[in-house]
């Protein structure tokens, strides 16, 4: 029996785009191009690549918050983008998000309380005495204190709203969580304090993440497995560990480069690449990242491709690999 909680095939997601008198579909934006990939039950999976390559909206399509333009998304088997309305929102409760801002996605005007045990009221599981101890319950699982109840999101600095944020994505006991970015607008010195939570709450529920960051040195921290997206398409798939020490994929490498290392002594060049990225509205032909990339040969402007098994969970989509 397949160890797969989560199992993504061939997703896309397209925006239309508008114009003209009459308000016609000139245009796509490809945001997703076909992805796909697994996450096994109680792993973090590692969701990487610059601004615009399609992380959030993928994250976001699996949790069905957009609709897909096709592909199929599966939860213990079960395909979502099947389910109607009532069978969906029985499945949301093992399906959660945690946003990048944990300030714009908290509500000013309710109290701390309210914010994290408001899923419950949605969902009819609980209310009164029942509910106030499993919101006070999960205050201290985050850190925080049972004074905080009444409090309001603007007495709280910065990671400790990520902690409410985690604590309300957290009390439906769900089963699967993407965490998108949800580190990026905090410190550096409160970034470890949160990721280290993260990890310490999968270990005790038995928790599954997605965690979608442009930073490699987090994902580095958290991750068993990593995926590399560009432009929508999925360019390298590896244990954390292989990735940063046996990196394929020309993009991987640049990403890598650019990670920052504090031994002062070791001396690290970064790949600069040339360009910027194409637009996902009308993408280069064949392999997508051919016009950046250092090493091109004339059959990436040609050919897409696809991701080739190297063994021990390492898959790359490059024309260099044989």
């Amino acid at each position: 029996m397949s160890n797969n909680l989560i199992e993504v095939k061939d997703l896309k997601k397209y925006f239309p785009i508008y114009g003209g008198l009459m308000l016609k579909c000139v245009g796509l934006v490809k945001a997703v191009d076909g992805v796909s990939f697994h996450i096994r039950s109680e792993e973090t999976l590692g969701l990487v690549g610059e601004s615009g390559c399609g992380k959030t909206t993928t994250g976001q399509t699996i949790l069905r918050l957009i609709e897909p333009t096709s592909g199929e998304v599966k939860f213990r088997g079960q395909n979502v983008f099947e389910l109607d309305k009532k069978e969906m929102r029985s499945i949301r409760r093992n399906m959660q998000l945690i946003f990048q801002d944990p300030f714009s996605s908290l509500n000013p005007r309710m109290r701390i309380g309210d914010i994290i045990g408001e899923p419950l009221d949605i969902f009819g599981l609980c209310d009164g005495k029942e509910k106030v101890e499993k919101v006070m319950d999960l205050l201290k699982k985050v850190g925080l204190s049972l004074h905080d109840f009444d409090r309001y999101p603007h007495e709280f600095s910065g990671g400790q709203r990520q902690r409410i944020a985690i604590a309300r994505a957290l009390i439906l006991n769900p089963k699967f969580v993407v965490a998108d970015e949800p580190v990026s607008s905090l410190d550096v010195s409160v970034r470890s304090q949160i990721l280290n939570l993260m990890r310490d709450l999968q270990r005790d529920l038995g928790l599954t993440y997605l965690f979608i960051s442009h930073d490699l040195s987090v994902v580095k921290h958290i991750s068993n497995r990593v995926v590399v997206m560009y432009l929508g398409n999925i360019v390298e798939i590896s244990k954390v560990h292989d990735l940063f020490s046996d990196t394929k994929h020309p993009y991987s490498k640049a990403l890598i480069s650019a990670v920052p290392v504090l031994d002062p002594k070791i001396k690290k060049k970064p790949i600069i690449l040339k360009g910027e990225i194409p637009s996902p509205i009308n993408p280069p032909s064949g392999c997508k990242f051919h016009t950046r990339c250092p090493f091109v040969k004339s059959i990436c402007s040609k050919e897409r491709p696809e991701l080739v098994d190297l063994g021990h969970d390492h898959f790359v989509a490059c024309h260099l690999i044989p």
